[in-house]
């Protein structure tokens, strides 16, 4: 007990959900909290949560989380005795965590020697080799110039990837040698921008293959364990989405294997804290990618199945607490699956979403378990990443888990912003994932399906309740007669009408309120009947068509959000009196989100092909390349490099060349 430093206040480098959860497990165990944040982060919930919130000056990551000195200074101010860093920004910065350490202050985290071992991932990847991993081979981007005859001797197509960080940034797929040194660039800047560091190294793009990890857990005495594994092999750019504890495919031979060989891995850089050795794996074999030296995004999936706090264990380990248990104290109980909520349109090549949020109810349930970063009325910006919840459920079989997650994020309201939230349920319940074919290719086989568009008859409710409800709003807000029912006439009259506006279809309804309460409805040709049971600031009780079910409506200006049995739905309705507005501009190239510029290729007058490079878009540390849809002179250049611009603003305008015969 001599050697334990018991903790008073954690200071938390970090922001959004995963904030609050080192925060909720901080608090249990009775030690106070600090937050810092940006600017922008000032209302976020994480911030009120803390016992003391320091502001950074700044707005962006490299002025505030990336920035070593002004959380060190907010530590010192705040008395903190400890700093997690949680994942991404600095957690992997073995610089960070020896200022941590050289100040006094407790680091939750692996020592800096593990964190600088596997931070050179080329370095990593031979040390790996020594312990007897099996590891592909790589190598480190020097200069993008000389980089062609090196990618050739390794074959494509190949992976670029980020040295520092993680999350999928920093990463790009090239599959013809005339790509690769655009893709390096691309690469530098979105690593740069994400880690405060743009080193690279390439290796082979192995394809299909699932990605399979192993967390690792071991003390400051030598002890060290594994918590099996996991399995994250459903990703969109490079970054998980779902993620599964433990693998659907994974035998007890092969799991004793990975646990073997992750130990291995931990042992030859003496780790302690928590970690995860990730693997690629195919029938059985697998090979090494990289060690992460801090807390996974999806380590609740190992919790759920292990029982094991494993914030709560990298706190008493950095007090220098030995571990409570051993290997074979540790048993898999049951399945837990985690999906990540998005901002972002998974319509549109999952580009991020920005925006406020209006309506923010998690779904509540046993087994279901929310790490959120927002509420209702947070504003999601473009500074950071778009992700804002994950959502977990744990069952007895994947089959059982599968089907709660999807249930739980059915059931979740959120409003204001575009999510990928329909989009996940439509993969937990897909034929596939279910037979567990998950390999890091099942959305490109499966996007057909992925491809999401509103069920006809839902979005008929959907319209229905919002029209029942706009009734009841304007006879409630009615100044006078205010005791006449909606759509009362004292003579035969048309039908009243409202026109939605859903993912870029009108949808007209037409409704007449009969003298017994009840509306008769028509939309495209379908009638209905609806009848009001009951209703209350919550929700309206309907039958519609003999079915009865509960709709929870909420409106904002011109748009409806309607939560009911047949899912979620957005809907904008139409003004009846359309404004002049002015028509779409030919050739014009708009930005699909919110965003800053960060690289122009093309100048006023220049001559352009299809599929030429224009310019780069750069929106929570991703980046979008805008190119020429066709042929033809840059006539506008409206931006320069630095520009913040909003969806939809035009970037350049391309004419299409005169091609008419000019005959003297």
């Amino acid at each position: 007990m001599a050697d334990v430093r018991p903790m008073k206040t954690l200071l938390i480098a970090n922001r959004g959900e995963i904030a609050r959860r080192i925060m909720r497990t901080a608090h249990e165990m009775g030690i106070s909290t600090v937050a810092v944040y940006a600017r922008g982060d000032a209302h976020e919930p994480f911030v009120r949560e803390a016992d003391i919130a320091c502001p950074l000056d700044g707005d962006t990551a490299l002025e505030t989380y990336l920035n070593i000195d002004a959380v060190l200074d907010a530590a010192v101010r705040a008395e903190a005795d400890a700093v997690h860093p949680g994942y991404g920004f600095l957690s992997e910065n073995a610089a960070f965590a020896s200022k941590v350490l050289a100040a006094g202050l407790a680091w939750v985290g692996p020592s800096p020697q593990a964190i600088a071992a596997m931070g050179d991932k080329i370095e990593a990847k031979r040390r790996m080799s020594e312990a007897g991993v099996p590891t592909l081979a790589s190598i480190e981007v020097a200069d993008a110039a000389d980089l062609s005859p090196l990618a050739r001797e390794l074959g494509f197509p190949l992976l670029v990837k980020a040295a520092a960080g993680g999350g999928g940034k920093g990463m790009r797929v090239v599959a013809q040698e005339e790509d690769l040194a655009e893709a390096v660039l691309s690469a530098q800047r979105e690593a740069r921008s994400a880690f405060g560091d743009d080193r690279l190294f390439i290796e082979p793009y192995v394809h299909p293959v699932r990605h399979v990890e192993v967390q690792i857990l071991g003390d400051q005495h030598g002890n060290l364990v594994h918590l099996f594994e996991r399995e994250c092999s459903i990703q969109r750019r490079h970054q998980k989405i779902i993620e599964e504890a433990p693998s659907p495919v994974v035998d007890a031979a092969t799991r004793e294997a990975l646990g073997q060989a992750a130990l291995a891995a931990g042992r030859q850089i003496g780790y302690y804290s928590a970690g995860t050795v990730e693997f690629l794996y195919s029938e059985g074999k697998f090979w090494f990618l990289e060690v992460n030296t801090r807390l996974q995004v999806e380590h609740p999936v190992t919790e759920a199945v292990t029982g094991v706090d494993l914030v709560r264990e990298q706190i008493r380990i950095a007090e220098g607490e030995a571990l409570s248990f051993a290997q074979d104290d540790l048993h898999i109980q049951g399945a837990a699956i985690e999906a990540r909520l998005y901002a972002e349109d998974a319509g549109n090549d999952f580009l991020p979403a920005a925006g406020d949020v209006d309506v923010w109810t998690p779904a509540s349930g046993r087994g279901v378990r929310f790490d959120a970063g927002i509420e209702a009325g947070s504003r999601v910006g473009i500074e950071f990443d778009p992700m804002i919840a994950k959502v977990i459920a744990h069952a007895p079989t994947r089959r059982e888990a599968a089907s709660k997650l999807a249930r739980a994020l059915h059931q979740t309201r959120l409003h204001g912003l575009l999510s990928n939230r329909d989009f996940l349920i439509s993969v937990l319940r897909h034929r596939e994932f279910l037979l567990a074919h998950t390999t890091t290719d099942f959305l490109d086989r499966n996007a057909r399906e992925m491809r999401l568009m509103p069920d006809n008859k839902g979005l008929h409710r959907a319209m229905i309740a919002c029209s029942v409800a706009s009734v009841r709003a304007n006879r409630a807000a009615a100044k006078v007669l205010s005791e006449l029912r909606g759509g009362w006439r004292n003579s035969p009259m048309p039908p009243m009408r409202l026109t939605f506006i859903c993912q870029g279809d009108e949808r007209e309804i037409e409704y007449r309120q009969h003298r017994d309460g009840s509306f008769l409805c028509v939309i495209e040709g379908e009638r209905y009947e609806a009848i009001v049971n009951s209703a209350d600031a919550d929700a309206l009780d309907l039958t519609i068509d003999g079915l009865r079910s509960r709709w929870r409506v909420w409106h904002r200006r011109e748009h409806w959000y309607v939560d009911g049995v047949d899912g979620a739905y957005a809907l904008t309705q139409a003004p009846r009196f359309p404004s002049a507005t002015g028509q779409e501009r030919a050739g014009a190239a708009r930005a699909p989100m919110p965003g800053k510029v960060l690289d122009i290729r093309i100048a006023s007058g220049d001559e352009v092909s299809a599929g030429d490079l224009l310019l780069t878009l750069e929106a929570m540390k991703m980046e979008h390349q805008i190119k020429a849809s066709h042929d033809g002179i840059v006539s506008e250049l409206p931006v320069k490099v630095g520009d913040q611009v909003a969806n939809g603003a035009v970037l350049v305008v391309i004419e299409e060349p005169d091609r008419s015969d000019r005959k003297s």
